[in-house]
């Protein structure tokens, strides 16, 4: 069966915040110039929103640009930051309260909200539909398609109905194509067709290694009289060592719910390290049990964020398309934010492809003006000035780091005369198993800590099982035969889903196994694998994580 294609003028692949505000930018502008722009989204979860995740303290500066009547709309921002306390966590029992005098200008939030970034986002999706916008849920963009000379000409939607040997099943419904002068991708971090094109058009050529780190969130009803709305709460320090980069965040939202939740670099050494009983652990420290302690934990859910800062952003353009929001790498660190400057890249896309589209342009070329329009940009100035953030850290590690960035937010504001690197690259990081020491997780307790699938299980995660594994391996040998016996096959540590294992048969050799039905589509496999030898492929549309309020 044929692919039946449909012509647009833009196409945009993701209906994360990025993706939306371009969406709405597109069609704001068309209506300003009594014109007609068409815009379609494709968004590979159940609903908008079903596969955002973000803790969020959310900084309202681009929505005050794209609908500056937000309140009047109903858009989601209900409870104002009230409060800051940071913690300096000294072991599983003791710690400082850190004085705001001594935190960085950057991580203060007056004037920002506590709130889902998925219902935002959903919020998003109504306003784009309204200003005309054609949303496709439950749509995967599962190959990019190119014109003869090599430019973006859109991109296909997975086939349904594929059995797990790649035979059609009597379900089967071919992807559809959509054509378009252009095409945005926000796919968010670590998109797996923004990282065939950032291969394909060099769009890394001269800058950092990417950066990323694994962020795992829960979200908890806690009693009413433990219950701080518009509280929030930062750690750093223990369960991490000086030289591991990682910190938690406890957030008290409307209704007596909490965002609690821990980062954890993927640049670290140990093998053994397991983001996500780390975060169990740091959960049973006294300052954080005691807010949630007698509460019930309501969902689950756990996802990548890129923080390479401004030194790994790849160039913005290329034939046929953009790269925009988390998708690039627009993440400031130094603010631990990227919700804000993800719709200010979107806005920024959109501004620069509507002004060629309205002055005739038929579409294909590399937009040259975005890099322009992106530099001339806030967004480009509030990059700038935190860029010395991550290389600080890894570089001299969290206190001395930690002091550095101190004086560079708060004494210079970001314009020290010099730009440091991090050109070590974060699957290279890992030491050999045999120059670690393994690390004893306490089992998880069921009222505090829990395990992987427990957690999944409140994720809502579902796939059809009789399809493709999404989760592909270049060698199918590599695991058993290099990872284990070099690094103890740290798959089975990293993945906070408990989707690779190592099974031991019958005759004592050892079987890697693939459960690939509780994947949350976090992407650290992609991005921590030792040999990248792991690549995260789209799996039919709808599958995935269903989140409800993350």
């Amino acid at each position: 069966m044929e692919r039946e294609a449909m012509e647009f003028d833009v196409v945009i692949v993701g209906g994360g915040p990025a993706g939306l505000s371009a969406a709405c930018r597109l069609k704001q502008i068309a209506q300003e110039a009594g014109e007609e722009i068409s815009v379609v989204l494709v968004e590979k979860g159940s609903e908008i929103g079903a596969h955002i995740l973000s803790g969020a303290v959310f900084e309202p500066s681009a929505l005050n640009e794209l609908f500056p009547d937000w309140k009047e709309r109903g858009a989601p921002l209900k409870v104002p930051v009230k409060g800051d306390i940071f913690h300096f966590m000294m072991g599983q029992e003791k710690s400082i309260k850190v004085p705001n005098l001594f935190i960085p200008k950057t991580m203060h939030n007056e004037g920002n909200y506590i709130a889902s970034l998925g219902n935002i986002c959903r919020w998003l999706g109504e306003q784009a539909e309204e200003l005309g916008v054609e949303i496709f849920p439950g749509f995967t963009a599962s190959e990019v398609l190119y014109n003869e000379d090599g430019s973006v000409k859109g991109i296909a939607t997975g086939d349904m109905g594929i059995d797990k040997d790649g035979n059609q099943k009597g379900s089967y419904t071919p992807g559809y194509e959509l054509h378009a002068k252009y095409t945005i991708f926000s796919e968010g971090c670590r998109g797996h067709l923004g990282k065939e094109l950032i291969s394909k058009f060099n769009l890394d050529e001269g800058k950092d290694p990417q950066h990323y780190g694994i962020g795992i969130k829960e979200v908890w009803e806690i009693d009413a009289d433990k219950h701080e709305e518009g509280l929030v709460v930062h750690t750093l320090g223990w369960p991490m060592d000086n030289h591991t980069e990682g910190g938690g965040f406890l957030y008290h939202a409307e209704n007596n719910q909490v965002f609690l939740g821990y980062i954890v670099s993927l640049s670290y050494t140990n093998p053994y390290l397991s983001p996500y009983e780390e975060f169990q652990r740091w959960k049973q420290h006294p300052k954080i049990r005691h807010y949630i302690e007698g509460g019930k934990r309501i969902t689950y859910g756990a996802r990548a964020m890129i923080k390479g800062g401004i030194q790994a952003l790849p160039k913005l353009s290329f034939p046929g398309g953009a790269l925009a929001g988390c998708e690039a790498g627009t993440l400031n660190n130094a603010k631990i934010k990227g919700s804000h400057t993800a719709m200010k890249s979107g806005m920024i896309t959109a501004e620069t492809i509507a002004k060629v589209l309205l002055a005739g342009d038929t579409g294909g070329k590399d937009l040259v003006e975005l890099q322009a329009d992106f530099e001339a940009s806030s967004l480009h100035e509030e990059l700038h000035t935190s860029r010395n953030y991550g290389p600080f850290i890894h570089k001299f590690g969290t206190l001395i780091g930690g002091g550095a960035i101190y004086l560079d937010q708060n004494f210079f504001g970001g314009k020290l005369p010099f730009t440091l690197t991090n050109r070590d690259k974060d699957h290279e990081a890992l030491k050999p198993a045999s120059q670690c020491k393994p690390i004893d997780y306490p089992k998880p307790d069921g009222v505090i800590s829990f395990s992987r699938l427990d957690s999944v299980f409140l994720s809502n995660t579902n796939h059809e099982e009789d399809q493709p594994c999404h989760l592909q391996l270049k060698d199918v040998n590599i695991p058993i035969n290099e990872n284990l016996p070099k690094f103890a096959e740290p798959a089975q540590r990293f993945c906070p889903a408990g989707v690779y294992e190592i099974v031991e048969e019958d005759d004592g050799s050892k079987r890697f196994q693939i459960n690939a039905q509780n994947c949350v589509h976090c992407k650290t496999c992609d991005i921590k694998d030792p040999a990248q030898n792991i690549t995260w492929v789209t799996p039919e549309g709808g599958g995935g994580p269903n989140y409800p309020n993350m």
